[in-house]
């Protein structure tokens, strides 16, 4: 008994994305300790825990191929700041003018890419821990080179252990990517089920706010997911456990794009059916299907076998007589919304295949096009070009790169006039509290001050409680281990673990912990003061002043979708790479514009006056995307759309003014009011739906539901485009 709850145990570990990620920095802090401890150079504990922190930074999931690249681009970076950092600690004008070109230069670098953004970021943190590390008068006794070597030391330390796990467990980030993957689209069914709920005056559009909002999720779950199969396929065609992992990729896709269609206007099936119990049937499918994603997600955390219940299948076949028996009383008013349940039953029985089909081992079959569009610079031309193309004042990049270097500049005058030799926790308060958008500054502030404070207290408790040092060496590693543990979900836990790892190590050092505590928390309001101001002062990114623009894009993305959709009916239904990245593409508009209202609804009130009308915009246009969803879910059906001239010209007419809204808000003009073209459209679409076959119905009647959706998305673009010229 004792041996299987032990081995329940380790399968629960097993099945945390975090334990590895804890295991590997207990690992490197440990053995930083171990190895200052047992060579009775105690001083050393201090630049070996800054490195590793700071090479912990650098990670980026990876190949081992991919992370040996890294980890050597990482070393050369840090190498390159450190020495001179060290070199000119001394001299406040020059070390002032390497630190600001350091900041400037690599925050721009971050425009590469994603793994390189994160070397920037940990290049510029590690400038800071190479002057932190320097001793007041170190230059009498000790080489000046020794503290930077000592950075790299513990950097390379922990790079050979991240170096050593991406060998040894090549696909265990990528399977608890999936994994999360899965458990966000089961998030997102639940989510969509309660949208059926017939239940009479019910706030639709609260109800689509927030699947506009959970959408964001699934689609960074989506792009993560890509960017850790991207990493590790080669040359080669994917074999085994990672052409599997693949499969699941692009079921997860399909079932994405399902999940997300609307056929109709649920609201008024509420009404129109109101006695009947098909809407239920239709909310216990989607329950039922979004509980399976949430299982399959947990078996490939902990590797086992998903066996679905038969209850889906029961479910499933309810809903289809329900159908059926409404079919056989023969009103009239029920036929287009039948003609529409039958189209959504459809479409949740083939998301329950894909179901069934992700639960199968699969062995080495290959579901379709495996290609995966590469964002990754091919060549130090490519590089430069993509670093090139944020220079300039409008760039979101840019603007924070000058932000933070001029907020460092003003940390380190601050850092004169308070504490010339200590006060480096001022600049890294700043450095980590001043972020790209106002919303995420302001609520680091808080957090960064709080959790310094917090972190201060427990670390006095403890030197009280605690004055061996051995016990202040396991302590400092727990509290290591804690921050990177809770760095990205809970930031006030993790500033306060990292400060009683500071205070703890400083203590082992120079047994003066006490004498940091009041200082260190002055210095952190003060680092935290000078970020926010910064915020507001230097090239201020108010999210609800592009507004416009990532509404722009988003409506770009949509009509770009609906022409790669109409070209697949004429076409063939292929889930080829094209289509696969238009509907990407669409998708990250959409939850790019969720996002840049999430962040303006944390800015000052004068700022975000749009906030009512750009919320109505998010609404209307994950509306829109969920009806080009069903369109595209369905291209499979026999429907011959290239004959019917009234659909093409409807799809053409629907994608031409979607695009003039775009550029209405792109270019900051008016909008001419609806000519009642798209609505005569969408009217024509219905009536030619209701004497038409089941598959071309279904193609005019989500296209009217299109054309119907561009009188109020005209509506609120002339409102935010008028709004944004006066200003």
């Amino acid at each position: 008994m004792v041996d299987g709850i032990t081995a329940q145990w380790l399968q629960r570990l097993g099945a945390q994305v975090a334990w590895a990620y804890g295991l590997r920095v207990l690992l490197a802090l440990g053995g930083a300790m171990a190895w200052s401890w047992g060579t009775h150079q105690v001083e050393l504990v201090v630049p070996l825990f800054l490195g590793v922190l700071a090479s912990a930074l650098a990670e980026t999931d990876d190949s081992w191929r991919g992370r040996l690249k890294a980890l050597l681009v990482t070393l050369a970076c840090f190498a390159l700041v450190a020495f001179p950092v060290a070199a000119l600690v001394d001299q406040p004008l020059w070390f002032l003018l390497v630190l600001l070109v350091c900041s400037f230069v690599f925050t721009l670098l971050g425009a590469v890419g994603g793994r390189y953004r994160a070397i920037a970021s940990a290049t510029v943190i590690l400038a800071l821990y190479a002057a932190l590390s320097v001793p007041q008068g170190a230059g009498d006794t000790q080489p000046w080179w020794r503290m930077p070597a000592l950075l790299l030391a513990g950097a390379g330390w922990y790079g050979l252990l991240s170096l050593a796990w991406c060998v040894l467990t090549p696909l265990l980030p990528l399977r608890h990517g999936m994994a999360a993957l899965y458990e966000e689209l089961g998030a997102y069914l639940r989510l969509k089920a309660s949208v059926f709920e017939p239940v009479r005056g019910v706030d639709v559009q609260q109800r689509r706010l927030a699947l506009a909002q959970t959408n964001a999720r699934v689609v960074a779950a989506l792009n993560s997911a890509k960017e850790s199969l991207f990493s590790r396929m080669g040359a080669q065609p994917p074999q085994g456990r990672l052409l599997q992992l693949l499969n699941l990729y692009f079921i997860a896709q399909d079932i994405h794009e399902r999940a997300s269609s609307s056929h109709y206007h649920y609201n008024e099936w509420a009404d129109v059916l109101f006695h009947s119990d098909v809407l239920y049937r239709c909310q216990r499918v989607l329950t039922l299907q979004g509980m399976a994603c949430t299982q399959l997600g947990e078996a490939l955390r902990r590797r086992r076998p998903l066996v679905r219940d038969a209850g889906h299948a029961q479910a499933l076949a309810d809903l289809h007589d329900s159908i059926t028996y409404l079919e056989r009383q023969g009103q009239s008013a029920w036929q287009r919304p039948l003609r529409s349940l039958r189209a959504l039953a459809r479409n949740l029985s083939t998301l329950d295949a894909q179901l069934t089909t992700a639960t199968l081992p699969m062995q080495n079959a290959v579901l379709g096009d495996i290609a995966l569009f590469d964002r990754t610079p091919r060549s130090l031309a490519d590089a430069w070009g993509r670093v090139r193309a944020q220079l300039h004042a409008r760039s979101v990049l840019f603007r924070h790169a000058v932000r933070l270097t001029l907020a460092l500049a003003a940390g380190y005058a601050a850092m004169q006039l308070t504490d010339p030799r200590h006060g480096y926790w001022i600049l890294l308060t700043t450095l980590f509290v001043c972020q790209p958008t106002y919303g995420a500054t302001v609520s680091r502030v808080a957090r960064r001050v709080l959790g310094t404070a917090l972190g201060l207290v427990a670390g006095w408790a403890l030197l009280e409680l605690f004055p061996s040092p051995t016990l202040q060496a396991l302590l400092a590693v727990a509290a290591g281990v804690l921050f990177f543990l809770m760095r990205t979900q809970r930031y006030l836990l993790a500033t306060a673990a990292i400060t009683l790892m500071v205070l703890l190590c400083f203590n082992q050092t120079t047994g003066e912990g006490y004498t940091l505590i009041l200082p260190r928390l002055l210095d952190t309001v003060i680092g935290s003061l000078i970020a926010a101001a910064a915020m507001f002062l230097v090239l201020p990114d108010w999210q609800g002043k592009r507004l416009g623009a990532v509404a722009a894009e988003a409506l770009e993305a949509h009509a770009l979708y609906l022409r790669e959709i109409m070209s697949q009916y004429a076409t063939g239904k292929d889930d080829d790479l094209d289509y696969r990245l238009a509907r990407r593409v669409a998708h990250n508009a959409d939850a790019a514009l969720s996002a840049a209202l999430s962040h303006m609804l944390l800015e000052p009130r004068w700022v975000r006056r749009h906030a009512r009308v750009g919320l109505q915009l998010l609404v209307l246009s994950h509306t829109l995307l969920s009806y080009l969803s069903a369109l595209g879910a369905h291209r499979g059906l026999p429907a011959d759309v290239a004959a019917d001239s009234l659909a093409e010209r409807a799809a053409r007419e629907a994608a031409n003014q979607i695009e003039q809204m775009a550029q209405a808000l792109r270019g900051r003009h008016a909008l001419a009011q609806e000519d009642g073209a798209a609505e005569g459209l969408a009217l024509a679409l219905e009536q030619a739906a209701d004497a038409s076959g089941d598959g071309l119905s279904l193609v005019q009647a989500q296209l009217a539901l299109v054309c119907r959706q561009v009188a109020p998305l005209r509506a609120a673009v002339r409102s935010l485009a008028g709004q944004g010229a006066a200003a």
